[in-house]
């Protein structure tokens, strides 16, 4: 196994998360029935089948029916908690009402609650990391802070990272505090590319039209902040999903990719991964999936390294456009 930026600060985490949004039924105020327990089960042991350690959350997945369920699983499993990394995020509140809107909370008092209420449903005393889920317009850093170091000297959570934060964010936080922001989770795949895109049009036209963030890449590499990926698979475009209308990039990139996986026998979802995890920044995908067979499909990334032609072979069909 390569190694990553979590494992310089000790963390022994696996090079692929479970990401368990899916967990506990649809995004539905329905009751938790046994079947989605059951797949909790065995959506957990695909994933320790192929090594994954770590198990990525939010308070918001499935209204915290996914939580919930994982709670259940690992009250189920005596002993398991002490060997996986358990990860949550906070920050976001769902629209509950007209006067009640979905909105981004990074209030001391909203940090603090959530931890708790993500500790009772997954029925665990401590989180390994919790993560800030969005960028919340009010932020008061102060108030971010202090959640933080009253989390830490409680023991309720071991780590802090982010999700979906530029650099400027992520410093801003830091300013007030001197607990380090260990994870950045973002949206980076095949499909979702634009983290590449930004360091190649420098100096381009093309640059106006990519929202990822300069520098952040570069930033969160200098300063040994874990790069994982939210939807590293691209809801399986590439990997089996009906194509559809898709753009001609789209269908020349899913032929490709099948390709490679019939001349290396093994999945199309393991060349996708494998493509993301190429890169040099070592970033973490979070498959975000409940179904054991699509888990197990990414099992020989682990040994699966493609060459730099290979990877720029992908890359250009998936820009369906030259380099510039």
């Amino acid at each position: 196994m390569s190694s990553i930026p979590l494992h310089k600060r000790g963390i022994e985490a696996s090079q692929l998360v479970l990401g368990c949004m899916r967990f506990g039924g649809g995004w539905n105020r329905n009751p938790i029935e046994a079947e989605h327990f059951k797949e909790g089960h065995e959506a957990v042991d695909a994933a320790l089948e192929i090594g994954i350690n770590m198990y990525d959350h939010a308070d918001i997945y499935t209204f915290g029916k996914a939580e919930q369920v994982f709670g259940q699983v690992l009250k189920d499993r005596p002993g398991l908690r002490e060997q996986i990394i358990l990860q949550s995020k906070c920050g976001i509140r769902l629209q509950g009402g007209d006067d009640d809107p979905q909105r981004f909370d990074f209030s001391e008092s909203h940090i603090l609650s959530s931890v708790d209420g993500i500790l009772e449903r997954l029925q665990t005393d401590y989180l390994d990391i919790l993560l800030l889920h969005r960028p919340d317009a009010l932020v008061e850093p102060e108030e971010v802070a202090s959640a933080i170091s009253k989390l830490k000297a409680s023991g309720k959570v071991r780590a802090f990272g982010v999700s979906n934060m530029s650099q400027g964010q992520i410093k801003l936080l830091r300013a007030y505090t001197d607990e380090p922001f260990i994870v950045n989770q973002l949206e980076l795949s095949l499909l979702k590319h634009g983290f590449i895109d930004t360091g190649l049009h420098v100096n381009q036209i093309a640059a106006r039209d990519n929202v990822f963030p300069e520098g952040t890449l570069e930033y969160c590499r200098m300063e040994n902040i874990q790069l994982q990926s939210w939807g590293p698979l691209a809801q399986g475009i590439y990997s089996g999903a009906p194509l559809g209308d898709s753009p001609e990039s789209v269908v020349a990139t899913a032929a490709l990719v099948a390709e490679f996986a019939e001349r290396k026998d093994t999945t199309p979802e393991a060349i996708v991964l494998a493509w993301l995890m190429r890169h040099p920044a070592n970033i973490q995908p979070v498959i975000g999936s409940i179904n054991p067979k699509r888990i197990l499909a990414c099992k020989d990334v682990g040994t699966l390294r493609l060459t730099r032609e290979e990877w720029y072979r992908l890359y250009n069909c998936s820009r369906g456009k030259a380099l510039p």
